[in-house]
């Protein structure tokens, strides 16, 4: 989707916890996905952030966070004129390639498919 991110988990080696900075520019917004054993935990940093998990919006400030669970929906979207910076951690670790993932799979983790905009960027 075009979402600037650093594998910060890759680059310290772990093998249980997965960690990313995102980088959010305006009229962008991350894929909608979900997880099997992955728990998610998102801070963030910088700008108003938006967050839909399942149908709630959550709409948070810098130092705000949320946990979710593993299988419910999740998106992080900006539809503000300032950049979002979150820092999103995620444990137990799910590599998720859609180039090896079964047609199954996709749809599962991408219900909406993996390049699905929330209703608040659609044009």
């Amino acid at each position: 989707m075009g979402v600037l991110n650093t594998d910060l988990a890759k680059q310290l080696e772990s093998r249980e916890l997965g960690v990313r900075l995102w980088r959010i520019e305006p009229g962008q917004a991350s894929t909608q996905h979900r997880h099997r054993k992955s728990e998610e935990f998102y801070l963030l940093l910088e700008g108003t952030g938006k967050l839909r998990v399942d149908r709630e919006l959550l709409v948070l400030e810098p130092m705000d966070s949320v946990v979710v669970e593993p299988e419910s929906l999740r998106q992080l979207f900006n539809d503000t004129d300032k950049d979002q910076l979150w820092l999103v951690t995620g444990a137990p670790q799910e590599f998720a390639n859609t180039l090896e993932m079964s047609e199954a799979d996709l749809a599962w983790h991408y219900p909406e498919g993996p390049q699905a905009l929330p209703p608040e960027l659609e044009s």
